[in-house]
């Protein structure tokens, strides 16, 4: 196996609370990312170093972009058209699910290859650990489904395999710590036969957010580890990668050539060492993929 990778801290993409769901835009060069708690959409245009944020209305997860560059983001009350423009962001609400409880929001969330656009809900209080979080698909239409996936506690870890045909989901709740494989009706945009991926009680820390690379594997940030944990298409564990933060949270391919990895963490508190909080980029010796473009229309002619 190779020599581990050098893992460089971003300092110029300052230090988060949350941080979460990094998206590489090509046609920018940049890293984009959110501070959930913070109600930030951060920008880093790496070659520069120069760093933008944007401050939404609530607090915000996960999102994706469409092919004019408007952001299509899940917020607590629901999903919404963003315009990030200059130093100001405008808002328009699209579509809401019907929460099963008070005090969600919207988890994890991004496109699949065909470009429907698909998020998680959860109880924001963990310490209840309640089945309230379900899987949504917003589709090219703009239509939001009802729950495809039910019965979640902390829903993360949406990626697709490289030919859409495998969508990989997992619960990240210390009660869970599973990553679920579906087979993936690429048509229709509907799950079937679930099963067991990998269960992180046999190996360390609780599943996070997750990136697929070029070869069909499944990148998972273990949290409360300090690790990337690579797995084969067959559920084989191939590869760890220790990072600085105690808790990183998510991981997407970027740069050029799409060969590094940038993953977000967060600062847990009192405990924070550090380096928690801050974004980190590797080149682990593959390439991922580019991010899927939500298909529909946000922008409002």
């Amino acid at each position: 196996m190779s020599a581990a990778p050098r893992v460089e801290r971003l300092d110029a993409a300052g230090r988060a609370t949350v941080g979460e769901c990094p998206v590489w835009h090509a046609g920018e060069a940049s890293l984009y990312w959110v501070d959930i708690p913070a109600r930030r959409i951060v920008r880093l245009e790496v070659a520069s170093g120069r760093r933008s944020e944007w401050a939404m209305p609530e607090q915000v997860a996960c999102f994706a972009f469409d092919r004019d560059g408007t952001v299509l983001a899940g917020l607590e009350s629901g999903l919404f058209a963003v315009t990030l423009e200059g130093a100001d962001a405008t808002t328009r609400p699209l579509a809401a699910p019907d929460f099963a409880a008070d005090g969600m929001r919207f988890n994890d969330g991004r496109c699949d290859r065909q470009g429907r656009f698909w998020a998680g809900t959860m109880l924001q209080d963990m310490s209840l650990a309640s089945t309230a979080g379900a899987l949504y698909r917003f589709d090219a239409n703009g239509t939001l489904s009802s729950p495809i996936v039910d019965g979640l506690v902390t829903q993360n870890g949406l990626a697709w395999s490289p030919d859409g045909t495998t969508l990989y989901l997992s619960d990240s709740h210390p009660t869970r710590r599973l990553i679920w494989a579906f087979d993936f009706d690429i048509e229709t945009g509907t799950p079937h036969n679930r099963r067991v991926f990998a269960d992180l009680h046999h190996y360390s820390g609780r599943p996070d957010g997750a990136a697929v690379d070029a070869d069909g594997c499944y990148w998972t940030c273990a949290n409360d580890a300090g690790k990337l944990l690579r797995f084969t298409p067959q559920g084989r564990l191939d590869r760890e990668i220790a990072v600085p933060a105690s808790k990183p949270s998510m991981c997407a391919f970027g740069g050029s050539d799409f060969d590094t990895l940038f993953v977000t963490s967060i600062r847990p508190g009192a405990n924070a060492n550090d380096d928690d909080g801050h974004v980190f980029a590797l080149r682990p010796g593959v390439k991922g993929l580019p991010e899927p473009l939500y298909a529909g229309r946000l922008s409002v002619a």
